[in-house]
């Protein structure tokens, strides 16, 4: 859909599969392109690729630094928190120990999370420290660094839905209820959610562009959930994904991005 809409605009387009391809470091002469749009579903892969086109004064969508930032839910928490953007409460712990307490002075339910990830893989909710412990033991036993970091949140009292609004430099351009499946307790739509275009209100609104701002912002998709006490944004997505959101919206979100796009192309 970006290509397409890239090539509606008379752009000359490349797209480049990241997997099949080598990047030179040392020589800018392989780099003829005014500007990159990264769309690598790896954050590992992705993050890479726009420190070596920005390394070359290659403009890229999103920057390495908002990618590095939203792409590791802890240190997106400590930005939004600092900005005070309302978001669950949270923690993180480097053993089992650790997560075992801060999950007994949280409570129960509460939500255990990979600090990298996405579509809600290996997203949990935990309802006693028995279930707690049988999933702590499970990540232990993998030898991967960040299976020990152990990010706990509270576990939120909310509509069986949450928003996804999808931000383009400093505008909303579409805003979507995302329920959940009967069957599931996560609302991604890449896990059988229902998308729901939606208006929000204006104090959500500025809550949402505030949180777009913090983390430097460029073309995010910002996650919150309807709390008793308002909206509190728990994740910030730096390469976001729209097939559901564009099958209820009427803005055309592709065209946004690129439009977006060519506004950062070096000049």
């Amino acid at each position: 859909m970006l290509y397409e809409q890239a090539k509606s605009f008379g752009l000359a387009t490349v797209m480049q599969d990241v997997k099949t391809t080598f990047f030179y470091l040392t020589n800018s002469s392989h780099y003829d392109t005014d500007v990159v749009l990264q769309r690598c579903i790896s954050h590992v892969r992705g993050l890479h690729v726009a420190a070596i086109y920005e390394s070359f004064n290659i403009p890229v969508v999103n920057r390495s630094d908002v990618t590095y930032v939203c792409g590791d839910k802890m240190l997106t928490t400590l930005i939004l928190a600092k900005a005070g953007i309302p978001t669950p409460e949270t923690s993180i712990a480097f053993s089992a120990e650790g997560a075992l307490m801060q999950l007994e002075r949280i409570g129960y339910p509460a939500v255990i999370k990979p600090v990298i990830g996405s579509w809600g893989r290996l997203v949990a909710r935990v309802r006693d420290r028995e279930e707690a412990k049988n999933l702590i033991e499970s990540r232990m036993i993998d030898n991967d660094p960040y299976d020990q970091l152990f990010y706990v949140q509270k576990y939120v009292e909310r509509p069986p839905r949450d928003i996804r609004a999808i931000v383009v430099g400093d505008s909303i351009v579409a805003s979507i209820f995302r329920y959940q499946p009967e069957d599931d307790w996560r609302t991604n739509v890449a896990r059988g959610g229902r998308a729901e275009a939606v208006q929000l209100a204006k104090e959500q609104q500025e809550t949402i562009l505030k949180a777009a701002e913090a983390v430097g912002g460029g073309v995010l998709g910002i996650d919150a959930m309807e709390s008793k006490d308002g909206i509190v944004v728990h994740e910030v997505n730096p390469t976001v994904e729209f097939k559901g959101a564009a099958s209820v919206s009427s803005t055309n979100i592709p065209r946004e991005i690129v439009r977006y796009v060519m506004e950062k192309a070096r000049r």
